[in-house]
């Protein structure tokens, strides 16, 4: 689980989880999925179990945005606890191929 890749404190057993069933959202172009790619900066759950999801895109306009919200909400709502789904999706720090996994990498054939 890229947990290093969380810009707050360590995440509580339920963002554990949130950030486990990220994992199973696949980016349908790359596939390979989100949390993998790098992606996913940050997860927290609130005290009234709002989780938000702080998140990039590969590039900006990307196609695949609406269908990738969808599955996030959907990912995140599946983790019992969790009420709402908030979706954070920001530009800085931009995304790049350093963000991703070695899994992730290897996947694709990124070398270095």
């Amino acid at each position: 689980m890229a947990a290093d890749q969380n810009t707050g404190a360590p995440f509580s057993p339920i963002e554990n989880q949130v950030m486990g069933a990220l994992e199973n959202v696949i980016d349908p172009e790359l596939g390979i999925d989100l949390v993998n790619l790098g992606l996913i900066y940050d997860v927290q759950v609130d005290e009234k179990r709002v989780c938000t999801v702080t998140m990039t895109l590969t590039t900006m306009g990307c196609p695949l945005g609406d269908l990738l919200h969808s599955e996030i909400n959907k990912a995140v709502r599946s983790v019992e606890g969790v009420k709402e789904c908030e979706i954070n999706l920001v530009w800085e720090p931009v995304w790049d191929v350093s963000k991703m996994t070695r899994f992730a990498k290897i996947a694709l054939g990124v070398h270095g």
